[in-house]
C-alpha cells in the first residue's frame, strides 16, 4: 500500500505506520528525523544514516523502497510528464500495483484484465 501524504513531520508520517504495519514488524528507515519515535512506540526501527554515505548495515538497508520510488518518478517524468497533485494517489497506486506484480508469470495485461 502507498499512500501519498500531505507532508513528512512526525505528526503525519507515525500515525500511518501504526495505522499500517504490525508492531511485530522491523522498519528500515533512514535517519529522517519523523522516524525518531518509532522505537519509543515499541517498534523494532533499524536505520542507515545516508547522510554519513552509509547505505547498508548487514541487511539493513532502504534500497528496495528507494528502487520502487526511483521507478515512479522515472515513470511519471518519462511517460506523463507531470502529474497534479489531484491525480498524484491514481499515479502511485497504479505504479505500486505494477511493482507488486513485476515478477508475476502472468503477463501484466492479463493482470490488469482480471481487475476489471
Amino acid at each position: 500500500m502507498v499512500e501519498v501524504a500531505t507532508d513528512v513531520r512526525k505528526i503525519t508520517v507515525v500515525p500511518f505506520i501504526t495505522e499500517n504495519v504490525s508492531r511485530k514488524a522491523t522498519v528500515y528507515t533512514d535517519e529522517f528525523p519523523s522516524y525518531n519515535h518509532l522505537a519509543r512506540i515499541c517498534y523494532r526501527h533499524e536505520r542507515v544514516n545516508h547522510g554519513s554515505k552509509v547505505y547498508v548495515v548487514g541487511n539493513i538497508h532502504t534500497n528496495t523502497i528507494e528502487g520502487f520510488w526511483s521507478l515512479v518518478k522515472r515513470g511519471i517524468s518519462g511517460v506523463y510528464h507531470a502529474v497534479s497533485l489531484k491525480y498524484l494517489q491514481s499515479y502511485v497506486s497504479e505504479y505500486a500495483f505494477r511493482y507488486n506484480h513485476r515478477d508475476d508469470e502472468t503477463p501484466m495485461f492479463q493482470i490488469f484484465l482480471n481487475q476489471i
